[in-house]
């Protein structure tokens, strides 16, 4: 039976639920179809295509997170504002695994520049200009922190840190503690004060 109502708005929360059920890879028109109970021809009015789905599913999520990140480190600075970042991140992909991979999606140009990505970027440049990092150490923190947040959380999701007695929670908490250890030493030698003193 057709179900009335369906916009693309609709279709993509319900393609991003079903990603955080099957995984972001298997979601497809076909899939979303089978869920809605419709034919497939009926969702391309809609959706352009499987790809067309799983981009709007990705800038969802990246708004999603974006705001998440944007709330938790409000009225934070330094390694505080670091960890909220962080867990905002590590949260968002426990409760969203099939988003959280959706977020990743590679995106072009264009399509990139007009997304929460953007806000992602300027939130972890607004952290570590606490951290008085100029150029070109700030974009290389910021790589480093995408790159450790985002493997910790991947290998996490895996289960790859489920073979030993060390609880995960205990390593991600060293983790960032290390981050903050390294941004601070990182800072500029007329800053040395305001960094030993936090």
């Amino acid at each position: 039976m057709v179900r009335a109502g369906l916009t693309p708005e609709r279709l993509t929360r319900a393609g991003a639920e079903l990603a955080d059920e099957v995984g972001f890879a298997q979601v497809t028109v076909s899939a979303l179809a089978r869920h809605f109970d419709v034919k497939v021809a009926s969702l391309y009015s809609h959706v352009r295509s499987s790809q067309d789905l799983k981009v709007r599913i990705a800038l969802l999520a990246l708004e999603e997170m974006a705001d998440r990140a944007g709330a938790a480190v409000a009225g934070r600075a330094g390694k505080d504002a670091l960890a909220a970042f962080a867990e905002a991140y590590r949260g968002y992909a426990r409760e969203h695994p099939g988003r959280y991979e959706a977020a990743r999606l590679r995106l072009d140009p264009e399509t990139a520049a007009g997304s929460a990505g953007v806000r992602h970027a300027q939130m972890t440049r607004a952290i570590l200009r606490g951290y008085h990092l100029a150029e070109p150490d700030q974009t290389h923190a910021v790589r480093m922190l995408g790159s450790a947040f985002h493997g910790y959380v991947d290998l996490e999701l895996s289960g790859a840190f489920s073979h030993t007695p060390v609880a995960a929670e205990e390593s991600w908490a060293w983790l960032l503690d290390s981050l903050d250890l390294l941004l601070r030493d990182r800072a500029p030698l007329d800053h040395q004060t305001d960094r030993q003193g936090r």
